[in-house]
């Protein structure tokens, strides 16, 4: 039996707090896009959040630190790709459309 005041799992604050980081960055994008529509730098802004959302989600929920050297870099390559076609995206939109179709 565990002594009074402590914690039997020391592992659950953690993730409720990077949890809670991915609901207050969810609820800030949507409130940026709906006050901020159309704005040119909402898209890097948004590129951003998303990119910290996916380093969460790694360091927090998949692991990434406990990963070989080679599955590491894989994630994190992977987590950059989106944000990077965001921004791409939305500044050179038809140039990047036509380069990316296969």
């Amino acid at each position: 039996m565990a002594p009074t005041g402590t914690h039997l799992n020391t592992a659950i604050r953690p993730l409720f707090i990077a949890w809670l980081i991915l609901v207050a960055l969810t609820i800030l994008s949507i409130e940026l896009g709906a006050h901020f529509h159309g704005a040119a730098w909402l898209q890097v802004l948004v590129a951003v959040i998303v990119w910290i959302k996916g380093t969460v989600v790694a360091r927090h929920f998949i692991e990434e630190e406990v990963a070989t050297p080679f599955i590491r870099n894989v994630l994190r390559a992977f987590i950059a790709y989106a944000p990077l076609a965001l921004v791409l995206t939305a500044f050179f939109g038809t140039q990047f459309a036509r380069w990316a179709t296969l």
